[in-house]
């Protein structure tokens, strides 16, 4: 069976629910699942904050373990910016992994040191 648009779209509204039910279980109640906003999208979960209090933008990925991560990660930069948002990050889904806690985390360099306190 291949997949199609719908079971794509399908697949990623389940991976997001995972990762947000995942955060919020494990680091703040409050993190859930972001509704859409089209061309000024602003991630997929809300509620992700540093440890300053600056938001933290988390794009989901489900592409079956392919990583074009690249190309996520301008995605995620665009809408780290549309939110006013200090990182933006990339999740994304391991091929065998159904444990969202198992998902691997793509970021630049840039990102990783504002998020660990070393960048204004």
């Amino acid at each position: 069976m291949s997949r199609t648009r719908a079971s794509a779209k399908a697949a990623g509204a389940r991976f997001e629910q995972a990762v947000a039910d995942y955060l919020a279980r494990e680091v703040d109640d409050r993190i859930e699942r972001r509704v859409k906003h089209g061309a000024n999208d602003r991630g997929d979960i809300s509620g992700v904050r540093m440890m300053t209090g600056e938001r933290v933008v988390l794009e989901c990925k489900d592409y079956g373990g392919v990583y074009h991560v690249g190309e996520w990660l301008n995605e995620a930069e665009t809408e780290r910016g549309n939110d006013d948002a200090a990182v933006g990050v990339v999740v994304a889904k391991r091929r065998g992994k159904s444990d969202a806690g198992e998902s691997v985390v793509f970021m630049t360099l840039k990102a990783f040191a504002r998020l660990v306190g070393g960048l204004d």
